[in-house]
Order: structure tokens, then sequence, then C-alpha cells
């Protein structure tokens, strides 16, 4: 993987797919999977997923570190990582995925996936009743790239769609909810909650029992509904089992956990009204995602904006 040295890059991810990761990137540039050094002073770049701690602390010519994904969590729980830029990955393959994954769980809930199957196994022959989609609010809490495409797509298939993001902003055909003032009024306004928000310290454990309570019960599908596929560290799972038992849910999909993998004796697994899936709503493709990387590199080396740079007091 040996190039001309121009921005030697370090990859430090704990991935399967590292050694065509690392093909890729070497077509370019010369790309390290590990320090030679202690202090390694030839490393310009870091690109990262979930790495070691400490790992880039010894990398005193460090330039830019960039996450291989949109979520930057794994970033910030390095307790020695260096004050340089950081970017996230915005890709529209990433987006599409996404989308994908948000329109088929809201429509599986809308079409009572859950009840057929369920009568399917039974050998069970009954038809239950159907509403439109525009009896049926969408609420996005996360209101970023993902969000506003996700909620695109479901307003073309004539779904109600509510967002709600940190400060104000707006979208077309979106009715749009603000900081904890608007919290309540959106859920309120909420048959099936959608969760992209990253993992933060004031996001943390924000999916809780109480915050699923404010959700609206009385509505098209006959109860309120889960999606999050956002991080698995929004959600507390002891409230979400507890809101499924007493109806405060009807169902849920769940694609990223407190834990993962989810332990073999999580009751989520055989819970009749939850779908899991492996966190596996978006996954990150390396041909789509080096050439935007490889560029944001070659713009940094240009003095030019970058794309996605990381706020690090906002931690996303």
């Amino acid at each position: 993987m040996s190039q001309p040295a121009r921005g030697r890059i370090l990859l430090a991810l704990t991935r399967q797919d590292v050694d065509y990761w690392g093909q890729l990137l070497g077509k370019d540039r010369e790309v390290t999977t590990e320090r030679a050094w202690p202090a390694d002073p030839s490393i310009d770049y870091a690109l990262v997923w979930k790495h070691k701690p400490g790992v880039l602390a010894g990398l005193p010519n460090l330039k830019l570190v960039i996450s291989m994904g949109a979520g930057v969590d794994h970033v910030f729980a390095d307790p020695d990582l260096p004050d340089v830029p950081i970017l996230r990955v915005v890709a529209e393959n990433l987006t599409t995925h996404m989308t994908e994954y948000v329109v088929w769980r809201v429509m599986d809930h809308h079409r009572q996936g859950m009840a057929y199957r369920a009568q399917q196994a039974g050998k069970v022959w009954e038809e239950h009743g159907q509403q439109t989609a525009a009896c049926v609010h969408v609420g996005i809490m996360g209101f970023g790239h993902l969000g506003r495409a996700a909620a695109k797509a479901l307003v073309a298939l004539g779904f109600r769609v509510n967002g709600w993001t940190r400060t104000p902003a707006a979208a077309e055909g979106v009715a749009t909810f603000h900081g904890e003032a608007g919290l309540k009024d959106f859920l309120a306004a909420t048959d099936i909650l959608v969760v992209l928000l990253p993992h933060t310290p004031a996001t943390e454990g924000i999916i809780d029992y109480d915050l699923l309570s404010g959700l609206r019960r009385d509505n098209a599908l006959g109860g309120a509904v889960l999606i999050n596929a956002g991080r698995g560290m929004l959600q507390k799972e002891a409230g979400i089992l507890r809101a499924l038992d007493d109806g405060t849910l009807k169902e849920a999909s769940l694609d990223v956990f407190e834990e993962e993998p989810l332990p073999a004796r999580s009751p989520l697994w055989s819970h009749p009204r939850v779908f899991v899936t492996p966190h596996a709503a978006a996954t990150s493709d390396p041909e789509h995602l080096v050439p935007l990387m490889l560029e944001q590199i070659a713009r940094f080396e240009r003095g030019e904006a970058l794309d996605n740079l990381v706020d690090r007091k906002a931690g996303y």
C-alpha cells in the first residue's frame, strides 16, 4: 500500500474489512494500520471507527481525524483525543440506506406487519382495518441530513411528518418543533417516533419511559410505535420494555442497542412486538466513502473549506 509520501494515513478501525479499506485508500496515499513508533511523526491523517483509546495521542503531526461514518460518538470516547479538526462522513449512499430503512419500518408498522406475521405463524386468516398514510403522524427526532431525507420520502408517501431539533429548523411539508420547550408538543403529535439523533452527553438515555409516555396512543395505528436507527446509548431498554408491556408502546423496531452485539439474554430478542436488526440500517460502503474522504484530505491540503466539520462543543 505504498504511494508517494504525501499526507500519510493511519487506518484505525475495528472492522473485519480493514484490508479492503486499506487497498482502496492505498491507491492514492500511503496507508498504515499501526504506528511505527510510540510517537509517530509520519502520520498526518487518521481515518477511524471505534479505534483503541490512546492511538491518536501518539501522533504529534496529526492534522485531521475523519470518522468512517456519520456518527462521531466513538471518536469522543477516546479520552486522549488530540485537538485537531474532526470530520464525519455524509454520503448519498449512506443516506439512501437510512431512508430505505426508515420507510421500510414505518410502512411495516403502518400496514400491521407484526400482526400479520403472527397470524401466519398461527395459520389465522383475518383482515385488519387499514388507514391511509395521511392518518398517521411520523415524528423524527434528529432532523439533520439523514432525518430530512427520510422526512422527504415519507411526505411523498402521504404521511404527516413532524421534525424535532435542538435549534429552530424548517422543511417543506414538515411541522417542526425545537428545544426542550417544543418536545412535549412534538411527542403529543406523533404516532410513530423515528429516532436519528446523534449520541452526545445531552442525548444519552433520552429515549426512556417518561419520553415514550408522551407519544400519542389514541391514533389510527391503535398505539404508539418506536423506531430507533440512531445510536443505542440514546435509549433505556428497560424503559422500552416497560412501555411495551403496559401498553404505552404498541410496537418497536430497534436497530441499535445499549450493548452491541445484543446479548442473547436480552428479552428484546423474543419480545413479540419488537423487530430487531443488527445495527444494519445504513452500513458504510468503502467504494462510496473512500473517494469522499480522500477529497476532504485534498481540500484540507489546498486550504479549502471542509464538509461536515464536527462541532466539538455540540458533540456532532
